[in-house]
């Protein structure tokens, strides 16, 4: 008997790329934190964090399947379970059917139909708009398509407070901002270390198209405007002084890591941003969870602790 009739339980989890969605599912939990003074109901956070889960890791399966062409050109994904044969293209489909049809029918039945037909729509946005169409059209597929990737911290706020209210859309929205504006400098940086990959496998991503200077340059100016964002949170009121300050000396660090890429000391510098990027982000919405929920828990002195957790 094959591999491909025998894969393993390690090789579905590959498919659902969990480095991924990891940080998909921690800025959805810290969405649901910052959505409510104190604590989230625990049904609605439960089961929508699941489902959220759940809708990403068969996002990210789709994404495989309908990738596995390209994937097996680019030295990054070539170890891929599809691209190796380790599952076939029809496990892989019925695999991500099965975990959107759960994930569809636990947010309908035990949270709220609009963090259902918003979950839905960011899974159909990254694992069919942007996979099949924006990745290969155009070199702004990773600006376009980003929309759908930002949703994330929408989707929990949502699952815990139905949107009720225009307030909530409006704070929600900088969370889905924030991720928006951080997605460019993210991905372009590991794009130009892996430009021979993109390139061979006719992905027209930025430095491909328009080459590695100016895709630095796009970094530089992102990175710039995503500081900027990031004191929207401050400045609408949602957050306080130790998140502006966690924020501020975060960006300071993403700066100085964009302008040492305009003249790198060697090719593996953009993979140190890019792995920088990830950190950046986590310790982002980390610092907007402590100063939103776990400070106040640390200072009932202040006496805006019992009013926001009471």
């Amino acid at each position: 008997m094959s591999t491909a009739t025998r894969p393993t339980l390690r090789q579905y989890w590959a498919l659902t790329k969990p480095r991924v969605v990891a940080l998909i599912v921690f800025t959805a939990a810290v969405g649901m934190f910052l959505a409510v003074p104190g604590l989230p109901p625990l049904k609605e956070s439960v089961i929508g964090f699941v489902g959220i889960w759940l809708a990403a890791a068969s996002a990210a399966a789709i994404n495989q399947l309908l990738d596995s062409r390209i994937d097996a050109k680019m030295a990054r994904t070539s170890w891929r379970p599809i691209v190796v044969g380790q599952i076939t293209p029809a496990r892989a489909l019925a695999f991500a059917l099965l975990l959107g049809a759960v994930s569809m029918a636990l947010l309908v039945v035990f949270v709220n139909t609009i963090t259902a037909l918003l979950t839905f729509a960011s899974l159909i946005g990254y694992a069919v708009v942007y996979t099949v169409f924006l990745k290969r059209a155009t070199p702004q597929n990773i600006v376009i398509g980003g929309i759908a990737g930002a949703a994330p911290p929408l989707l929990g706020w949502s699952a815990v407070t139905g949107m009720q209210g225009e307030w909530d859309w409006a704070h929600a929205l900088l969370l889905v901002l924030i991720i928006f504006v951080w997605t460019p400098p993210h991905f372009w940086a590991l794009a130009i270390f892996r430009r021979d990959d993109y390139a061979r496998a006719l992905v027209p991503m930025l430095p491909v198209t328009h080459g590695v200077e100016y895709t630095r340059w796009q970094i530089l100016i992102y990175t710039v405007l995503l500081v900027a964002v990031t004191v929207l949170p401050w400045a609408s009121g949602m957050s306080g002084l130790f998140y502006l300050g966690g924020a501020l000396v975060l960006g300071a660090v993403f700066l100085m890591h964009a302008w040492r890429l305009m003249d790198p000391p060697d090719e593996l510098y953009a993979m140190k941003v890019f792995n920088y990027s990830v950190v950046y982000l986590m310790a982002l919405f980390a610092f907007l969870l402590v100063d939103h929920w776990l400070l106040p828990w640390l200072t009932p002195a202040s006496g805006v602790a019992f009013e926001r957790v009471g």
